[in-house]
């Protein structure tokens, strides 16, 4: 499949496609929005009854994560053919046969995570690190006791902590992070329905965001808009949530937003993919009509 050269509103248009997808099917997508919400509040429950378990549960979210995210893709692709989404949509990387292909794209994420964590202690140090852990705890202790953060303790943080080293290193994250969008932000569609492995996504995807720059910086810019908005939003309503029903409330409607959300960046990632790789061949096709998969 060649790399097709978009306009820059393109990238508007691949937000704008996930909204109409929210819109077609509501149900449907929202429900595989739940069914993450449900699996990451187990996660959050457990670990904080049970550490010990909720870590390694943690650690099967993380590696079954990107299938699920290649199952909503794959549900976004049959939407906007004009059938419908489906729980058992989460699992057509593995009815696929690509299960092992979309688990490798968690290498970009956890070589990003390593190089930020090497920046952190060569900029800010491994003393002002702990220092930092040791001021999150008692912030996180505060908190949970009081219900508010003290402000001559924020203050007296303010003055231990090298601010301007924590800038730095944000602002080198920031940039790193940017960076890694460009080899990331269609691989896991272009797994799903080309046949390529991750070193090949990873180039197609890097060629695909070069060539359509300003496509992707107003996606991002617009992206942002939104995730914003979303997230003051949800505030809103889960601080309302909590006065009602208290933290259960608040932590459940959250919960279930940022499932629905996932969903939303799914879309985006497949229209993305669609409007600069895909072509409607025949791997798409055939993925579509595994029994089974297409509900």
């Amino acid at each position: 499949m060649d790399i097709r050269k978009v306009p820059a509103s393109a990238g508007a248009e691949w937000l704008l496609g996930a909204f109409g997808l929210l819109r077609k099917s509501p149900l449907g997508l929202g429900l595989l929005g739940l069914i993450y919400a449900g699996l990451s509040l187990i996660v959050v429950l457990t670990a904080q009854s049970v550490p010990a378990l909720g870590g390694a549960l943690q650690l099967v979210f993380l590696l079954i994560g990107p299938l699920l995210l290649a199952g909503m893709i794959f549900a976004a692709h049959e939407v906007d053919e004009g059938r419908k989404a489906s729980p058992g949509h989460l699992l057509a990387a593995i009815r696929t046969g690509k299960a092992w292909r979309v688990i490798t794209t968690l290498a970009p994420q956890i070589a990003l995570a390593l190089v930020c964590l090497v920046l952190l202690y060569v900029i800010v140090g491994q003393a002002n690190i702990e220092k930092l852990m040791e001021f999150s705890v008692k912030l996180q202790a505060q908190a949970q006791a009081q219900g508010k953060i003290d402000p001559d303790f924020m203050a007296e943080m303010m003055r231990e902590l090298p601010m301007s080293r924590l800038g730095l290193w944000f602002i080198a994250v920031a940039a790193i992070a940017f960076g890694a969008i460009f080899f990331t932000l269609t691989i896991v569609p272009d797994i799903m329905f080309s046949d390529v492995r991750l070193v090949a996504a990873m180039r197609r995807s890097y060629r695909a965001c070069t060539q359509n720059f300003l496509a992707l910086l107003v996606f991002l810019l617009l992206g942002f808009v939104v995730m914003m908005a979303y997230g003051l939003g949800l505030g809103i309503l889960g601080g309302l949530a909590g006065l009602i029903g208290g933290d259960i409330a608040m932590l459940l409607l959250n919960g279930v937003g940022n499932g629905v959300f996932v969903v939303f960046i799914a879309s985006t990632m497949y229209f993305a993919w669609k409007q600069m790789l895909g072509d409607g061949g025949s791997d798409t096709n055939a993925a579509a009509e595994l029994p089974g998969v297409a509900m």
